[in-house]
């Protein structure tokens, strides 16, 4: 089902209509008859969230009503949640359109409702092959509190994430680093921002011997793409920058994961399409802030001339690894990036990666691991965006004490750490090296990608960092 969301002034007799109440609000002139404001104010009177149906034969009414949380953001999600939960009852009543009433005059409670409906509605269906006919519902949205500017944003965001989705749910047989490159010309395109795609040859005369030796037991040559959206009117002197980790899919190397840990490594990519979806939606928004992305991307496959433990690469900056792990491969192919990044003398950079189990282990789906050499105004920036939009960052402590456990007794560094100690932060203390500016590392791997699913981020590929990053441009 696709959601159209619009601004409506004011829903008629025959509109279907959602009421969305958090506390005791009066129902009157709905047209509800004696029996049903009976009904509703018994189902309602514990203040807990439910969703009533009343069917008036022309039309169905429904009262959304949500406990307030201790925390707004907490409501506001709780609305997200809500707006997906009533797709299936649509769905049910057969109902094609609807009208949502804001009676809390939240603006912001309307839109997250109808963002939770958008986003919920979700499905990737290329590679059946009878999938069923798609579906519109028509989401109007009738609020005093909110503007045609925010409605149009929101559609901006839900459209981007659904291309992060796409890009995260194809399997490689249809994306590998070209084709993802391919992917983000494409966008740029149609958004408007500019697009440079550098091939194997290029990548070799710039010595990014991360990517390079990642590359090495693929077929299919490496690729860096280089996005960039310069409005006029920037408010920043110097550029954001974002990274994301582009590993297409991801076997492990000769350090090969097993067969139940490789069937979704598809997904290893999810960075990529989180900061391509988000300088989409940066540009198509047409927001006065000057962003660079940088998406350094190949496989991780293994064949004769694929790198073995105890190899030693030589970095874009010149560092030296030793490799006693193929699987731990992301690090290897961002630190170029990141190194590369320099030239650009960013405001902030932030990378976003499914980097590593640990970081999974430690909050689960329910979080992005961070960590940051900056501790100040920006990175307390993200973190409210992380609560605006519930892609909350749990922040790491980012010691010194963890980069000495990458330290190499036979190079500069090695690309793993202590073992089962910290994986997480001393991936990021490796990353961290390769940096001379304000940095934030976002550690996507819990959230990026879901077997069972979550209210409205659905199964598979969750488009995770598009809306947080996003959220924090359009507050600069």
């Amino acid at each position: 089902m696709k959601v159209n969301i619009e601004k409506t002034a004011a829903a008629g007799a025959k509109n279907n209509i959602v009421l969305l109440a958090t506390g005791k609000t009066k129902f009157d002139g709905f047209g509800f008859s004696k029996e049903e404001l009976s009904y509703l104010r018994q189902q309602l009177e514990d203040g807990k969230t439910r969703l009533v149906a009343l069917n008036q034969y022309k039309r169905w009414v429904y009262v959304q009503l949500v406990d307030k949380k201790k925390e707004e953001y907490q409501t506001v999600e709780s609305f997200r949640v809500e707006g997906n939960k009533i797709l299936a009852t649509l769905k049910n009543h057969k109902v094609t359109d609807v009208v949502l009433l804001d009676m809390e005059n939240r603006g912001d409670y309307a839109l997250a409702y109808a963002e939770g409906m958008a986003l919920g509605s979700y499905t990737f269906t290329k590679y059946k092959s009878k999938p069923a006919a798609e579906k519109t519902l028509k989401v109007g949205i009738n609020s005093k509190k909110t503007t045609q500017a925010e409605i149009d944003r929101l559609n901006i965001v839900v459209d981007a994430v659904t291309r992060a989705r796409d890009l995260v749910n194809e399997p490689f047989v249809g994306l590998n680093a070209e084709q993802l490159a391919q992917a983000a010309v494409a966008m740029g395109k149609e958004a408007g921002f500019k697009t440079e795609v550098l091939n194997k040859v290029k990548i070799e005369s710039l010595k990014m011997g991360g990517l390079l030796g990642v590359n090495r037991g693929s077929i299919d040559p490496p690729t860096f793409t280089i996005m960039e959206y310069k409005p006029k009117e920037a408010k920043n002197k110097k550029p954001y920058v974002l990274v994301g980790k582009g590993v297409v899919f991801d076997t492990g190397g000769i350090s090969i994961k097993p067969s139940d840990g490789m069937t979704t490594m598809k997904c290893d990519m999810g960075g990529a399409a989180a900061v391509i979806g988000a300088i989409y939606a940066v540009a198509k928004a047409k927001l006065p802030v000057h962003v660079i992305a940088l998406v350094p991307a190949t496989d991780n496959r293994l064949n004769g001339n694929a790198l073995v433990p105890s190899d030693v690469i030589t970095m874009h900056d010149g560092t030296t690894v030793e490799v006693l792990n193929t699987d731990a491969e992301g690090r290897l192919i961002l630190a170029d990036a990141l190194s590369y990044a320099k030239k650009y003398e960013p405001e902030l950079l932030i990378d976003a990666a499914t980097l590593t189990g640990a970081a999974m282990r430690a909050i689960g789906k329910y979080g992005i691991v961070s960590m940051t050499n900056t501790p100040g105004a920006e990175n307390e920036a993200l973190k409210a965006s992380g609560l605006a939009t519930y892609e909350r960052l749990a922040e790491m402590p980012f010691w010194d004490e963890y980069y000495d456990l990458m330290k190499s007794d036979v190079a500069d560094l090695k690309n793993i750490g202590g073992g089962v100690i910290a994986g997480a932060i001393t991936a990021g203390k490796f990353l961290e090296h390769f940096t001379n500016y304000p940095y934030i590392h976002l550690d996507i791997a819990g959230p990026a990608f879901l077997e069972g699913g979550d209210s409205y981020r659905g199964k598979g590929g969750t488009g995770v960092g598009v809306r947080l990053l996003f959220d924090f441009f359009a507050k600069k």
